[in-house]
């Protein structure tokens, strides 16, 4: 993409780039780790929303355990926010490119 273009177009991309901002509270994305026996939602703006515990994994002689399952759902949902982040920003930037740009 030539430079001069991405600066002619510098405000409509900060145009976009707030409307994003603003639909990232509106992303919703779970992530769960143990088949589904911890499971943490969490919205665009990596805010945990909830976390569900079943109640199978609440052993208090393995605390360790519920705290590594808690650990990788957490991961799973950070990871699932980004996908969306990603492919949210592609469609509203025109497949613009931001990691050239280190963001």
């Amino acid at each position: 993409m030539n430079p001069f273009d991405l600066l002619k177009n510098a405000g409509q991309i900060k145009e976009q780039s707030e409307r994003l901002q603003a639909e990232l509270e509106n992303i919703r994305a779970e992530g769960s780790s143990g088949g589904r026996m911890v499971t943490i939602t969490m919205n665009g703006k990596f805010e945990m929303l909830s976390i569900k515990l079943d109640p199978i994994c609440v052993d208090n002689r393995d605390v360790p355990m519920l705290e590594d399952l808690i650990k990788a759902a957490h991961k799973n949902a950070v990871d699932n926010v980004q996908e969306q982040i990603k492919a949210k920003s592609a469609s509203m930037l025109g497949g613009l490119d931001l990691g050239s740009f280190g963001l």
